[in-house]
């Protein structure tokens, strides 16, 4: 198996860095990546205002789970602590991987100086080595001849990887508030709700780009094209029926930002806000999402109670509902990634008849319940009858 190993201080992660794995997975073949934040880097003292070495690692996290299967974070020089010499980590992962073929991944700027660094011999008997152009005077010469420069003294394994783009981006800038457009967005979330950088945002005005972001980076990358997708449906049922458009928006991006919790930590979040739970509620995590959602939405990011009602019954649905309720539980239905026999005829119905639709979609979810044996909510029951009493 060839493994990657693209180590830095990931203060913050950005756009380049994904891109500079993409390339060279593609262009060594890898079977795995893995990013390795340095607790302290070696040759250069953390900038004033760097993140703390938990958050760059979390940040990494995210970005490592949004470029896919086979690319994880690697918590290995946060654990050991103090210098993260490379060196001394190649020599812990050798003996963690020891019938596997290591490539240790780095920008233009330290393959180019890579003889100066600590064992550079010990390094490059360990693993091979991938540089790769960050600018455009990067590509070209200077990298060949290194890397001849390295196999001819060192007996090493090189490759060069050239990026089809050159993305300009600065760390510096980065932390100076400047370029975020170059942040994965979960990435931003996290620096806008930690208050990473001296942003201290306030939480409770932020943009919709902003907020997505902060939902966004509390949920896995699987999640994220759900909650788009509920977005851009909830948007399209809220003008076609006449719903406030920024309220549907906001429910929607929203509504599953607690999707991973733990048990306990909803639990405990129903605690704080004063909500009570009934028996099926208090062990069900797929219910608890929505309750705990709820009170993110308005105590944290400061939204009206018609978002967090939307939001707190989206799951169920329940009796006489609001039409930002309505809307807001068919989008999360309907949304276009999701596929399951009649959803087509829901979506029909979304576009014509609104109360028709959610009842369906209220038929259809008890009908799977009881199939599959499960106890069904209440409130999806109330929903039902209320609808099939009201539906002309």
């Amino acid at each position: 198996m060839k493994i990657g190993v693209y180590g830095g201080t990931f203060d913050p992660p950005h756009l380049g860095h994904m891109d500079s794995a993409r390339a060279a997975m593609k262009i060594l073949g890898l079977d795995r990546l893995l990013f390795l934040p340095a607790y302290q880097p070696p040759h250069k003292d953390l900038s004033p205002g760097s993140a703390r070495p938990e958050d760059r690692l979390a940040m990494t996290a995210l970005m490592a789970d949004g470029l896919g299967e086979g690319v994880e974070v690697c918590d290995l020089e946060h654990r050991r602590g103090g210098k993260s010499y490379t060196a001394d980590t190649l020599h812990l992962l050798r003996e963690q991987y020891p019938e596997d073929e290591l490539w240790l991944l780095m920008g233009s700027d330290m393959f180019l100086s890579l003889q100066n660094w600590r064992q550079p011999e010990v390094i490059l008997s360990l693993a091979g080595v991938a540089g790769f152009a960050r600018t455009e005077s990067d590509k070209g010469e200077l990298l060949k001849m290194q890397g001849e420069y390295l196999h001819k003294t060192y007996d090493a394994k090189v490759c060069t990887v050239e990026l089809p783009a050159i993305r300009e981006v600065s760390s510096t800038q980065l932390r100076g508030g400047e370029g975020w457009d170059q942040l994965y967005p979960p990435v931003l979330g996290y620096i806008l709700r930690h208050g990473l950088y001296g942003t201290h945002a306030d939480l409770t005005k932020l943009t919709d780009g902003q907020l997505r972001a902060c939902s966004l980076s509390m949920v896995k990358a699987k999640r994220i094209q759900h909650i788009l997708g509920t977005e851009v449906t909830a948007v399209e049922l809220a003008k076609r029926w006449g719903a406030d458009v920024d309220l549907a928006r906001r429910a929607a991006i929203l509504h599953d930002c607690t999707k991973y919790w733990t048990l306990e930590e909803h639990l405990a979040c129903c605690e704080k806000y004063g909500v009570v739970l009934d028996e099926m509620e208090s062990s069900a995590e797929k219910l608890l999402h929505s309750k705990t959602g709820a009170c993110m939405a308005k105590a944290v990011y400061g939204q009206p109670q018609a978002v967090y009602d939307a939001i707190f019954y989206h799951t169920t649905g329940k009796a006489d509902m609001t039409l930002l309720e309505k809307i807001l539980y068919m989008a999360d239905y309907i949304e276009p990634k999701r596929d399951f026999e009649g959803v087509e005829e829901l979506r029909r119905l979304a576009a014509t008849d609104l109360d028709a639709a959610v009842l369906l979609g209220c038929e259809m979810s008890i009908a799977e319940m009881e199939e599959r044996g499960y106890q069904v909510h209440p409130n999806t029951k109330g929903a039902r009858d209320w609808l099939k009493g009201n539906c002309k």
